[in-house]
């Protein structure tokens, strides 16, 4: 496999064919990529992005996009220190995301197009700080607030500015917010159930049908302690 730099954004799909996204790659980030030859293939390539370890599926439109990496992907750890001194500039990136127009996309993690965890996974790196891409990964990654089960009455008091709220099913997070403070939190939720794109709402009492729809998925809220950092061999094929 060789390291790649992307030269410019591309979509990454969760299977050789079809339009369903798996994520997307900014530009700049690494990729690993099964090394282009110069009759490239017409079929879509199975990558893998370096920075959190997620894979999906290239077109070809994109292959001109892979630039061979001239220096090895090298990831910068951080303490707790840095994320709080950077939380405030997390937020902003958020709150400026809600101010462009934009909508929800399943596996975006884009400008002006965010899921729910790929708008907190863009706003952590913005700042330099890695996390996971999907919800349950974002989770299983931060440093729990509570022990599992507990309520949102026993969670929000210890609640701090930038932490992560996760809602779901019993068996999975499927949902993340960032937490703002006074109970109020911001995140891209769906057309379906939500608000078809990034919004405020609150983990107190409300008549609001999306507040309580997500107050009733409450899972739990985590901290972010640090960057997320690839295992060493990571490149999964």
């Amino acid at each position: 496999m060789q390291l790649f730099t992307l030269a410019a954004n591309v979509n990454l799909y969760d299977a050789p064919t079809g339009d369903r996204l798996a994520t997307q790659g900014a530009a700049a980030r690494f990729l690993w990529a099964p090394a282009l030859q110069p009759a490239q293939p017409t079929a879509r390539l199975y990558v893998q992005l370096a920075e959190d370890e997620y894979w999906g599926w290239l077109d070809p439109s994109d292959y001109p996009k892979l630039q061979p990496a001239t220096t090895p992907y090298q990831p910068i750890p951080c303490d707790r220190a840095t994320v709080v001194s950077a939380i405030e500039a997390i937020i902003e990136f958020c709150e400026a995301a809600r101010r462009v127009p934009h909508e929800y996309l399943w596996g975006g993690t884009v400008a002006p197009h965010y899921d729910c965890s790929g708008l907190i996974q863009a706003s952590f790196a913005s700042q330099g700080i890695w996390l996971p891409r999907d919800a349950y990964q974002q989770e299983a990654f931060t440093t729990p607030i509570a022990p599992r089960g507990a309520t949102i009455d026993e969670v929000l008091p210890k609640l701090e500015r930038g932490d992560l709220i996760f809602f779901g099913a019993k068996e999975k997070a499927t949902h993340v917010a960032l937490y703002l403070g006074e109970g109020y939190y911001l995140h891209s939720s769906g057309k379906e159930c939500g608000r078809n794109g990034i919004g405020v709402d609150t983990l107190l009492p409300s008549a609001d049908p999306v507040g309580t729809a997500y107050r009733q998925q409450f899972r739990g809220a985590g901290r972010v302690a640090s960057s997320y950092l690839p295992m060493p061999n990571f490149c999964a094929f």
